[in-house]
């Protein structure tokens, strides 16, 4: 009997054992081994050094470009995203299934292609661009084409994310709600919007850090120009390209710690919004 009862421990033990041991060792050499790496090497030079290349005007402007413009793209993204998503949950019109497709367009195009495809219609002479330009309005190759080109990639990560979780609200609750005497703002503040705020907070976080490492398309549509356009996944490909590794690794390690800053702080307003909807 005992024999038995030690041999079903093992067994067990085994079961749990070798996912947790392939889990563990593929997400350490797929994800922790490079970050660490990444703060080893962008330390190798001191704080002092690092703090002193981090912190140097054009890094600082290429900072703010970035982090700024991303959050406000996926603010919102957020907001338009959650009204794009009921749309396509809550309502039947010709083409609804055409356009819920067209919302995957940035996750498939090549972001390259998607930057030249931007570029082109807005540009003075584009599509749109040249609706702007009587006023004066420049969008490509300024902040404000980086600002479109974040916007364009980070639309779907809110939708996608949302679109679930309204599939499953059932209308009876919300009618319970309204027979029970409660308005449409009730209805929407104390029934709806709970349980979807933690899939917007993800949505939102998905498409900032989306966007704070967005490469291919803003480089085609912005000027890449100090203290005007320039982000900084940009600014350390031009390190890269002048052989400045250690400028190249710091300011790279400085985005992976915003982002994860800004991811945590993410997690911490969805444990929040689950227990508000509890």
């Amino acid at each position: 009997m005992i024999t038995q009862k030690q041999s079903s421990l093992t067994s067990l033990l085994s079961r749990i054992s070798i996912p947790w041991f392939v889990t563990t060792v593929y997400l350490s050499i797929l994800l922790l081994l490079p970050i660490v790496s990444l703060f080893i090497k962008s330390l190798h030079l001191g704080l002092g050094e690092f703090w002193k290349v981090a912190t140097t005007p054009i890094a600082l402007s290429a900072y703010n470009v970035t982090f700024l413009t991303a959050l406000i793209a996926a603010l919102i993204n957020g907001v338009m995203g959650t009204i794009i998503a009921w749309i396509l949950v809550r309502y039947e019109f010709p083409g609804r299934k055409l356009i819920d497709s067209l919302i995957d367009i940035p996750f498939a195009l090549p972001t390259s292609v998607a930057g030249l495809v931007l570029a082109t219609v807005y540009s003075p002479d584009g599509w749109m661009g040249h609706l702007f330009s009587p006023f004066g309005i420049k969008i490509a190759y300024t902040r404000f084409g980086v600002f479109v080109a974040m916007l364009f990639i980070s639309l779907p990560f809110v939708i996608r994310t949302l679109q679930p979780v309204l599939e499953e609200l059932e209308p009876e609750v919300e009618e319970a709600a309204a027979s029970l005497g409660a308005n449409s703002r009730e209805i929407f503040s104390r029934v709806i919007f709970p349980p979807l705020l933690p899939p917007i907070l993800t949505g939102v976080a998905l498409g900032f850090s989306r966007a704070v490492g967005e490469f291919g398309s803003i480089v085609i549509i912005s000027s890449n120009m100090p203290f005007r356009d320039l982000i900084a996944p940009v600014l350390v490909f031009q390190k890269l390209e002048q052989y400045d590794y250690i400028g190249a690794t710091i300011i790279g390690a400085i985005l992976l710690l915003t982002s994860l800053l800004f991811l945590l702080i993410i997690n911490l307003l969805q444990q929040w919004g689950r227990r508000y909807a509890n």
